[in-house]
């Protein structure tokens, strides 16, 4: 059998992926002087209340040792580690530097990360259970890679000009507006690139369902509305992407504490994959 193994951009705490068939490696967060293993040590509700007692978080990638613990446990077996995209987070680099001069790891740049990134991992533990060759379960990777799209909408560009994913105009464009700016991901999947600015969130949303729309999103498709413990902006966004695509299947999760600090309090993002 095939084992993925993943880490917690999933939305996956180490328990409830053990539980679903595959598993994880979570993302550190470091806020008010502690660390913390994201989702088991600490919830996304308890991480925005101690940010809103004046604190500001910073993340990092999974540590290497606990990475080849997770390849030690399945030594001799097929690994396939699926991780969140390269540039947005140092995961990939820490999976695949662990995996250095192992023959049975293969190691997998999503160039996507929480909502398709879950699916994509689902969908590999599916397979993987249902005795599928570990070439059948990466050529199933590559065609949903094929079709996801992400879109960002931040409520505090500082958290994303600190985390240093923006691209240099998008970075200097977001000291200057008090608007609704939409990103999205740069063709390589490495920097946040603007898509539009708006007047407001609603147009914001708007925008984004045109660009779905174009996109092909549809029956058949998968549409993940992530929040930063913001429980309004994704109701409203998800009224939208219903209102929009009504075959759709939408699902709606709080983003973990390793994505809020590089997204900020309030953000919401809006993310689709096409089902196989």
């Amino acid at each position: 059998m095939v084992r993925i193994v993943s880490d917690t951009s999933t939305l996956y705490s180490t328990r409830q992926a053990r539980e679903a068939g595959f598993a994880v490696s979570p993302l550190a967060v470091t806020i008010a002087g502690q660390n913390y293993r994201e989702l088991d040590e600490m919830t996304a509700e308890q991480f925005v209340e101690i940010i809103n007692q004046g604190h500001m978080p910073s993340s990092s990638q999974p540590a290497i040792g606990e990475v080849m613990d997770l390849y030690q446990e399945f030594a001799g077996e097929e690994i396939i580690n699926i991780a969140m995209a390269e540039g947005l987070s140092g995961t990939y680099h820490s999976a695949v530097a662990a995996a250095e001069g192992a023959e049975n790891i293969t190691v997998v740049n999503t160039t996507t990360l929480c909502g398709p990134h879950r699916y994509m991992v689902e969908t590999a533990a599916k397979l993987a259970a249902q005795g599928a060759a570990k070439q059948e379960i990466l050529d199933a990777l590559e065609q949903m890679m094929a079709t996801d799209l992400s879109f960002l909408m931040p409520a505090d560009f500082d958290y994303l000009r600190r985390g240093g994913r923006l691209s240099p105009l998008v970075s200097l464009v977001g000291k200057t507006i008090r608007l609704a700016p939409v990103l999205t991901q740069s063709e390589d999947g490495c920097q946040l690139v603007m898509s539009a600015v708006k007047r407001s969130y609603k147009q914001a949303l708007v925008h984004v369902a045109k660009k779905l729309a174009e996109h092909g999103v549809g029956k058949g498709w998968r549409i993940y509305i992530t929040h930063a413990v913001h429980e309004s902006r994704m109701l409203e966004a998800k009224a939208e992407m219903e209102a929009a695509f009504p075959e759709a299947t939408i699902e709606t999760y709080t983003l973990t504490p390793a994505f809020i600090t590089q997204g900020g309090p309030s953000c919401v993002a809006i993310q689709v994959v096409r089902e196989i």
